[in-house]
């Protein structure tokens, strides 16, 4: 007996079901992946790097070095004045 489910039965509406679920996942993931893409979400095109002083500033790393006792203060501001100066 067929009970309506047609010639592959029940298995046949599951995977039919399972196909479905993924087929609009991916619809969905495409959709999402095109927003972000357009909109730099994740690092792309339209990456912008954090305000602020990088990490290899180097009046930051003057200024690190100053405050270990590496360079003295005659020595700090001589290599300051000529960061400040170059082009």
């Amino acid at each position: 007996m067929m009970y309506g489910y047609g010639t592959w039965g029940v298995w046949g509406w599951v995977a039919m079901g399972i196909v479905m679920l993924l087929f609009w996942g991916g619809v969905a993931a495409l959709i999402v992946v095109l927003v972000r893409g357009a909109r730099g979400g994740w690092g792309g095109g339209g990456y912008y790097p954090p305000a602020g002083p990088s990490p290899d500033d180097p009046e930051r790393i003057l200024g690190q070095r100053f405050a270990r006792g590496e360079i003295d203060e005659a020595e700090y501001k001589a290599r300051l004045e000529a960061l400040r100066r170059r082009p």
